[in-house]
């Protein structure tokens, strides 16, 4: 094409916001336009499998990739006790090394990201990341910023903060979490705010770590689960996607053993989350002596289980977008890609939310109406046995997630992405 441009798609080292680049980077190809991939080096070959092209940055010291894998691996493990405390109390430790390891990746990416900018020489730049990397504003084309965490990265004095978990009216809640956070997270945020001012940018407010793009935001959350705003966002900036569903080849369901004519759950704490294995476990125990079939991801940790029971089937990955379709519900963290990917397909889910944005989208789910969250580890199995009965036969639950299926699937955010970004570069010319 003629007026074929070039989107550099630089998405943060996890699958959740990986994934839904993939989405947008389709959609932008099928426009005729070439979509490539910033990465860290431990992604190497995610996007190459779906047909993009990659250059890897490193954003810490340069290891082998497996050794890379380990690293995170052993960090997730590591954290596996603070996986049972309330998203206050893990402020002190997940949230605050999360914070400083973020800081620490744009300090280092500034060593090569402007090399590996004018090797691509995008005329567009998507960065889907919690913290700013200073080369991607200082390139001179038009960046925008993707939020693929919940809604509330962009904060506003009437909604939760992010990673809080908070409901929408416990305000004495907003006040403690703020309080605490930036208490504890302000030596690693005036560390970056000392990095900035070398790259010649100006500071960020206590407790941010990133800005709005002057020219496109795009938000993965989808309308009917968002959050009443003080100061609303303004829609020539600020775009609601609906998620970004990306394309995956159909998964044919498996034969079960057992109650092969029974409602199928499909079950995934994501790759990381995955690590829990005893949790994991535990819950294939209390499906086994329920009258339903279940996928259960199980991530790289398949040698850990023995031969499952006959109702169980375990894979060390499934192409989710064409497995959630086919199930009847969800068991999942509160990952932002399983979060509106059932939200997308009108499946209701129960959150078990560990770190991150998955305490926001547990309480998000819940209070709109769209499936129901409990403690990871608090629950028995008649709890959980109780939850699913509720979520696989709620009229008023499946009523709302079919409205929001309707809403959804009718905007298809991945296209609505896309004829964003093409307007944007055809209207720079």
């Amino acid at each position: 094409m003629a007026d074929q441009k070039t989107i550099a798609f630089f998405p943060e080292g996890a699958f959740g916001p990986a994934l839904n680049s993939v989405g947008i980077a389709q959609a932008c190809r099928e426009l005729g336009h070439r979509a490539v991939f910033i990465c860290d080096p431990g992604f190497g070959g995610v996007f190459e499998g779906y047909g993009f092209e990659e250059f890897p940055v490193n954003l810490s010291a340069p290891m082998a990739p497996e050794v890379m894998a380990k690293y995170w691996s052993d960090f997730i493990n590591g954290h596996i006790p603070n996986f049972a405390k309330s998203p206050y109390e893990q402020i002190d430790n997940y949230v605050k090394e999360c914070w400083e390891a973020i800081v620490d990746t744009a300090v280092w990416a500034e060593k090569e990201l402007p090399g590996i900018l004018a090797t691509i020489r995008p005329d567009l730049i998507c960065i889907d990341n919690v913290v700013l990397f200073p080369a991607v504003k200082r390139f001179g084309v038009p960046w925008v910023r993707i939020i693929s965490c919940s809604e509330n990265e962009i904060p506003d004095p009437d909604i939760p903060p992010h990673l809080s978990g908070c409901g929408v009216g416990d305000r004495d809640g907003f006040e403690r979490f703020t309080a605490r956070f930036n208490e504890v997270v302000g030596p690693t945020h005036e560390k970056f705010n000392e990095f900035l001012k070398e790259c010649g940018e100006k500071p960020y407010p206590i407790g941010e770590f990133f800005e709005a793009s002057p020219d496109l935001n795009l938000l993965l959350y989808p309308e009917p689960v968002k959050f009443a705003r003080r100061e609303p966002l303004d829609p020539t900036r600020f775009q609601y996607l609906e998620g970004c569903v990306r394309k995956e080849p159909p998964y044919p369901v498996p034969e079960f053993q057992a109650h092969n004519d029974k409602p199928l759950l499909y079950i995934s704490f994501g790759s990381l989350g995955a690590g829990d294995t005893e949790l994991m476990k535990r819950i294939i125990a209390a499906v086994a002596t329920l009258p339903y079939r279940a996928l259960v991801n199980v991530g790289d940790y398949r040698d850990d289980y023995q031969a499952p029971p006959p109702n169980v089937h375990l894979a060390s990955w499934y192409p989710q977008p064409s497995v959630i379709p086919q199930v009847d519900a969800v068991i999942h963290h509160g990952g932002n890609n399983s979060f509106t990917e059932c939200l997308y397909f009108g499946k209701p889910a129960l959150i078990l939310p560990y770190v991150w944005d998955g305490h926001d989208n547990a309480t998000r789910v819940q209070e709109t109406g769209h499936g129901l969250k409990l403690h990871r580890y608090d629950w028995s199995g008649a709890e959980l046995a109780q939850a699913l009965e509720t979520l696989l036969t709620d009229k008023a639950m499946h009523a709302k997630l079919a409205a929001t299926r309707a809403h959804m699937q009718a905007r298809d955010g991945r296209k609505k992405a896309a004829r964003l970004l093409d307007g944007l570069l055809r209207a720079r010319g």
